[in-house]
């Protein structure tokens, strides 16, 4: 579900991409270090976008460095890590586990089970560390299994589940920016739901899966219904990050959700646009 929370990288100045780039090398060889070659392999823009917001609302600095590694093997690349980089690693493993979870207990996958079994250890260690983030994960992610096998329809139960799981995992210190950073979460978590189930909607159709725009969508204006939805839920997510005191790496974050979290949707309208285009052709 996740990676919808990105940059829009043609509208990015070339210094803050690097710095950008340089946040996700951090995340990424944090993974590895804390978790090993299973932690690496989670890795998400989604995270990183969490490094960079909490980075900037609490001024924690960045110690960096140039670095190799496997995927960049030929040339040294800038490395930036800081307190929030080992915070968004542990709870991006926290988030593979139950993500396993949930799989397994839904679809019967061997690989979801596998996946439950090698993180189970990992999960066990952080779960003690990061109690109340592992309430909410899992309660969240509970209720929303719930709500799938039950085929619930409403999309705002749904996407409100995980609205409240990135509501706690974006709580960070629970202080005096804890009302602002947990409605940042929890609009930007209802926003990546309902991105993710619109942006399934034609192959979970094709292959019979549950999605809650499947149940009862005969509307002609389906894709702007969908659109203002997310609107008002990136607005939403957008009030509240404007209450908070980002100066650094303002101009990143304000790309991703002003930008970036729209690359999937612009997408899914050029693939649309084209496929009728193709149509029209033909008749």
């Amino acid at each position: 579900m996740f990676g919808y929370v990105r940059i829009r990288k043609p509208e990015l100045k070339v210094k803050d991409y690097e710095l950008y780039h340089g946040v996700y090398c951090g995340l990424c060889s944090e993974l590895k270090k804390r978790h090993g070659l299973l932690g690496q392999i989670t890795l998400t823009y989604d995270m990183t976008f969490l490094v960079l917001l909490l980075s900037s609302v609490y001024d924690i600095s960045f110690q960096w460095s140039m670095e190799r590694c496997i995927v960049h093997p030929a040339k040294k690349h800038l490395r930036l890590i800081n307190q929030a980089t080992g915070y968004a690693a542990d709870i991006n493993m926290l988030l593979s586990y139950y993500h396993f979870q949930d799989d397994s207990e839904d679809e019967k996958s061997k690989k979801a089970w596998l996946g439950t079994k090698l993180y189970q250890r990992k999960k066990k260690i952080l779960e003690k560390q990061y109690q109340r983030q592992s309430v909410a994960i899992n309660q969240s992610l509970s209720t929303l299994s719930q709500y799938e096998k039950e085929k619930e329809s409403n999309i705002w139960k749904l996407a409100g589940c995980f609205g409240k799981l990135m509501q706690g995992i974006f709580d960070y210190r629970q202080d005096v920016f804890s009302k602002d950073l947990q409605t940042l979460g929890y609009h930007l978590g209802r926003f990546i739901y309902i991105m993710d189930a619109y942006d399934d909607y034609d192959e979970d159709q094709k292959k019979g899966c549950f999605n809650p725009f499947l149940n009862g969508n005969t509307e002609e204006n389906f894709d702007h219904q969908v659109e203002e939805w997310l609107l008002d839920e990136i607005s939403a997510a957008a009030t509240a990050y404007q209450k908070l005191p980002c100066v650094e790496y303002a101009d990143i974050l304000g790309n991703i959700l002003y930008a970036g979290v729209w690359n999937r949707f612009d997408d899914i309208q050029r693939i649309k646009n084209k496929k009728n285009e193709t149509q029209e052709e033909m008749t």
